[in-house]
């Protein structure tokens, strides 16, 4: 409770707002410029820098002018260093944070005890008291996941945890179906909303995202992202697309390479090592077929713009509904999914989203189609780099490849951190403020939008 840690709250606070950009509206009082020699979370983290493509997607699915639709890429890039700044000072009354407006990306924060309303505000944000802690929520969706694990949820696809109405949000085509899901895993009705809908996900099997490539068993699907293992080059993509030992063609049609991790369901991931005729650079094929630039995974907030590249239906535009998702396919459940209004065709699975500059997943599924608009889940990025032990490839070079994290939790290129972790480096000790893959020049020093000194 914030009374109970008021000061630590309030100093806090005041880092905070160093970071927070005077675009940001609702802010109770106007944040302080950054000293010149601390870089912006923006700038640090190349939304300053957008490659030309994405500007002109979100210009056509967002509705946004190019200038607006690179403003709203800084302050996104803002609010979630403030975002992740917060969460550490609220601790347990911590209820999750999102952002809204077509450019100004104001943020809210939430939090289930109203004397940390102060704190938010003084760090340049909108707060939101609510009943339940982020913390609560997802221990109640961890429930329906190991309950789905014996539950048929074919009629109840899909569920998420949504900081915005501060619920565990079902989706059911039969409000019995949703009903003896949640009996089934015991959760506290109080937490959980019921939405009836018509939504049937499935995996987009025909869908190829950016380049497309080729099954040998036949079938087609998209390259994610470039990546590397030690001296291995090869790419990220979805699991549903083929199994380990799967042969693959590029583009060209040219042998390419080998499946050699994947996991679907209860995950969507995969990896394929490519022979010596190809090699990992650090794009995804925008509009016209023009490189757009990758330059880490940080992975954005609730609320922020993102981008899908997949070989049928080309780029498209939308926002993050919510993180943590788990939705019911015909071939069985998958957890852990970010839900989007991106749209998507088959053709595309596989293919890479992208906010700004930085990978967020590749593609796994979804509803509906691009004339008439949908809904599509990728696989997170970081969690994917993790369970392979990959490297993404940037436009920086991103330092030895990942690995256990050294004795003593010192801070590692190539390392994934997730939101919460310590490390120490230099001396002092740091708290990740936000989920990504560590790379050389992005030591905690360095970079305040993902490191938070303790």
């Amino acid at each position: 409770m914030l009374h109970r840690h008021a000061g630590a709250a309030f100093a806090a606070a005041a880092a905070v707002g160093a970071l927070v950009l005077t675009a940001l509206p609702g802010a109770a009082a106007a944040a302080p410029a950054p000293p010149a020699t601390t870089p912006s979370a923006a700038v640090s983290m190349g939304a300053d820098k957008t490659s030309p493509e994405v500007l002109a997607a979100m210009q056509r699915d967002l509705g946004l002018s190019e200038p607006q639709a690179q403003r709203r890429l800084v302050n996104e890039a803002e609010a979630g260093a403030v975002a992740g700044r917060l969460g550490g000072v609220l601790g347990a009354d911590y209820a999750g944070a999102w952002v809204r407006g077509a450019e100004s990306a104001t943020l809210t924060v939430a939090t289930t005890d109203p004397a940390d309303a102060l704190a938010i505000r003084a760090a340049g944000a909108e707060a939101r008291v609510v009943r339940h802690t982020l913390a609560r929520l997802d221990a109640a969706k961890a429930a329906l996941d190991r309950a789905a694990a014996r539950t048929d949820t074919r009629d109840v696809p899909v569920w998420y945890v949504d900081v915005r109405t501060n619920s565990v949000t079902v989706h059911a085509a039969k409000r019995g179906a949703a009903e003896a899901f949640l009996k089934a895993a015991a959760v506290n009705r109080s937490l959980v909303r019921v939405e009836t809908s018509a939504e049937r996900p499935r995996a987009l099997y025909d869908i190829r995202g950016g380049d497309a490539y080729y099954m040998g068993g036949g079938g087609r699907c998209s390259v994610g992202f470039a990546v590397t293992k030690g001296t291995q080059h090869g790419f990220a993509t979805a699991g549903h697309c083929g199994r380990v030992g799967t042969s693959t063609s590029g583009y060209n049609q040219v042998a390419q390479g080998t499946f050699q991790g994947s996991t679907f369901p209860g995950r969507d991931m995969a990896w394929v090592a490519a022979n010596t005729n190809w090699r990992s650079t650090p794009y995804v094929k925008g509009a016209g077929g023009q490189n757009v630039q990758v330059t880490g995974s940080t992975q954005a907030v609730v609320g922020a713009s993102v981008c899908r590249s997949g070989s049928t239906t080309g780029w498209h535009c939308g926002t993050i509904q919510q993180h943590n998702t788990s939705v019911t396919y015909p071939e069985g459940t998958i957890s852990g999914v970010t839900r989007t209004t991106v749209c998507a065709e088959p053709g595309d699975s596989g293919g890479s989203y992208i906010s700004g500059s930085q990978a967020q997943g590749v593609t796994s599924g979804g509803s509906g189609d691009c004339r008439t608009g949908g809904t599509t889940y990728h696989q997170p990025l970081n969690p994917l780099l993790q369970a392979y032990a990959l490297t993404l490839t940037t436009t920086t070079d991103p330092g030895p490849g990942p690995g256990e994290p050294p004795e003593g939790g010192t801070w590692a290129a190539g390392t994934v951190y997730n939101a919460g972790a310590q490390v120490t480096y230099g001396g002092a000790t740091y708290r990740c403020l936000q989920t990504h893959q560590a790379q050389a020049g992005w030591e905690p020093p360095n970079v305040p939008a993902l490191w938070q000194r303790v």
